[in-house]
């Protein structure tokens, strides 16, 4: 009796107060929380498609055309170590079906290829070098293969799962298994030329037979694709996520049936879902060069430090994960050019955020949980830890902390993070600064979750701030950063390739035409009669660049072209036929190269299938010389 009134005198007196703080919505899982505090990786596309200079593999290359020169997979993992990155990811198969590693499922592969007389293991390499540099080592596996004959057979499903056990047994613990939504299509199925059309939803029965080997062999790797189950896919290949941006994602099927990579909404891929279903953040996946594969003539369209630090502000700091794309040269290793680009990149992220403006500040908070300033201290929010954190009480969804600096400091990047243990629970932010004796707002932004970056449009001192949070529950904070972004000058070696000018149209409307060659993106043509261009040349030219729309529609978007030329416009010789892999998910430059210069008058260009309808829509045409 005495313990009961003694306890109900200390919980009236407030001494002691029993914390009913609970977690909000969909949580993270462990391995999730592990990958989130990764924030960057790469992704690595090597195979014999490098040799052929294309972006897809069509599954018709040879084995015996894998024979890098100088493979040296310990070069590309010291450039990405280098530029920050905690791991990579071995492109053990893509489209083309050829595998890096001696499979027992087909011959098509490492083993029948010249490298290392076919006794070499290309994704062995790729791990032993990523652990040598410090990173965490994953695999990406293409559910299509353009190579196999199989394909759409049961058969194919059961190597295919087969494949997926080896890479998940054979190359010690990985952090993510990694898997495309490209499925069913054209290719060379078998060696000859066809188009395979699978049902989606049902033929690799991920979450039935293909998923649960991932997680039995390899429990702690995080599961990409589309729709997770771990990491979604944001939607475009820009390495850019939404603005307002939610870990929480509910995937939809298409026409009311399962979710599955390649056959689901994308309306919400970028944004998640505010209280959606589950945690499933997203990864923004982009690459390094204009494309995923290595391409001589885009040596000098490498993305800069700056270019790829504004990615890293738009996918770590809207709380996703970066995915760079890394594309080494058909010697095996990166050009000079990306680890240049990666090393100036990994100083800038270094220099950037080794110190915290922020640090020592003194914060005031209008509400603390409980009244308990040590357990929920707001000098918790300036600590080194990711998960220590003030909170406010379960009626105070609305709170302001006022914070002042040490000394004024001057900065440009403002960093905020929540708790992601107990959900995603902040609506929005508005930051204010004190100037000339009163509060003027500097900055806003909406959903922190695992990591918010907002960064000024110039840099500005101060020593006073403002925060004003908004949440439809208790509000958690852990984090508090203003940081100054380094920048210091930086220049590739090699120059642009060398455009011809003067070329004029032969085939639509000179309206049309005009924008064409206007050198905006943002305007396009829409060409009828199936698309086909002729164009009068001005001199030798040694390939044509075409540029889809830009507007993020389809229509008029070709897959396939056929390119000719002509001494007099009557009279056409076939120069070259193929495909634009990719263009729907990366709209970049699509870059066409002849065999040689050639001194031709004229060019003719046809589209030969397009993503939707059959008028081609053009934004730039380039024709490049000798």
């Amino acid at each position: 009796m005495l313990t009961i009134l003694l306890s109900s005198i200390l919980l009236s007196s407030g001494t002691v107060k029993p914390d009913t703080l609970k977690a909000y919505g969909a949580l993270p899982t462990e391995r999730q929380l592990k990958w989130q505090e990764m924030e960057t990786y790469c992704l690595i596309h090597y195979t014999p498609t490098t040799f052929q200079n294309k972006e897809w593999g069509y599954g018709d290359a040879k084995p015996s055309l894998f024979n890098p020169s100088a493979f040296d997979a310990n070069q590309i993992a010291q450039a990405a170590a280098a530029g920050g990155f905690k791991g990579l990811i071995s492109v053990a198969k893509h489209h083309d079906g050829f595998c890096l590693w001696p499979t027992k499922t087909t011959s098509y592969s490492v083993a029948s290829s010249p490298w290392k007389n076919g006794k070499g293991d290309m994704v062995k390499e790729f791990m032993e070098a990523t652990h040598r540099n410090g990173m965490k080592f994953g695999v990406y596996l293409s559910a299509w293969d353009r190579h196999d004959e199989h394909y759409g057979t049961a058969a194919y499903a059961n190597a295919y799962r087969q494949q997926l056990t080896e890479l998940m047994s054979n190359y010690g613990p990985l952090f993510t298994s990694w898997h495309d939504g490209a499925n069913g299509g054209d290719g060379y199925y078998g060696g000859h030329e066809g188009k395979r059309i699978i049902d989606r939803t049902t033929y690799y029965e991920w979450h039935e037979k293909t998923w649960p080997i991932v997680r039995k062999l390899q429990p702690d790797a995080v599961i990409f694709s589309d729709i997770g189950p771990d990491m979604r896919w944001v939607g475009n290949e820009k390495g850019f996520a939404a603005e307002t941006s939610w870990a929480t994602f509910t995937p939809i099927g298409l026409n009311g049936k399962v979710a599955v990579p390649g056959a689901t909404e994308s309306h919400n891929a970028e944004t998640g879902d505010r209280n959606g279903k589950y945690w499933i953040p997203a990864e923004c996946d982009v690459p390094q060069r204009p494309g995923w594969f290595y391409h001589e003539e885009q040596n000098s369209r490498v993305k800069t430090p700056n270019q790829l630090f504004e990615i890293y502000l738009k996918s770590v700091g809207r709380g996703a994960c970066m995915n760079l794309g890394l594309a080494p040269m058909p010697s095996g290793t990166l050009h000079e050019n990306d680890v240049k680009s990666l090393q100036a990149f990994g100083k800038k992220i270094k220099l950037t955020f080794q110190d915290n403006l922020a640090e020592g500040a003194t914060i005031t908070a209008s509400n603390t949980r409980n009244g308990d300033t040590k357990t929920y201290a707001t000098a918790l929010i300036t600590d080194a830890d990711r998960y220590s954190y003030w909170a406010t009480d379960d009626t105070k969804t609305d709170a302001t902390l006022e914070i002042q600096l040490k000394s004024p400091a001057t900065f440009d990047l403002i960093q905020l993070r929540e708790n992601i243990k107990l959900g995603q629970r902040i609506d929005s932010v508005a930051l204010e600064q004190w100037e000339n004796n009163a509060w003027k707002p500097l900055a806003k932004a909406t959903s922190i979750g695992a990591n918010r970056l907002i960064k000024l449009e110039q840099p500005t001192t101060t020593a006073r701030l403002r925060l004003h949070i908004y949440a439809p529950v208790a509000i958690t904070l852990s984090d508090f950063g203003l940081f100054k972004e380094y920048d210091e000058s930086f220049s590739f070696d090699t120059q642009e390739l060398k455009k011809q000018s003067g070329f004029k149209l032969k085939t639509g409307r000179s309206k049309d035409n005009a924008y064409i060659t206007d050198g905006k993106p943002s305007t396009f043509a829409t060409v009828g009669d199936q698309g086909v261009l002729v164009i009068a040349t001005n001199g030798a030219t040694s390939g044509i660049g075409f540029l889809p729309r830009q507007d993020g529609k389809t229509g008029g978007i070709p897959t396939q072209y056929k390119i000719s030329t002509s001494a007099d416009g009557k009279k056409w010789t076939l120069a070259k036929e193929g495909e634009f892999s990719n263009i729907k998910a990366n709209p970049i430059l699509q870059q066409v190269f002849f065999d040689t210069a050639a001194d031709t008058k004229y060019i003719k260009f046809e589209p030969k299938q397009f993503i939707e309808g059959n008028e081609l829509t053009i934004a730039e045409l380039e024709l490049y010389g000798k």
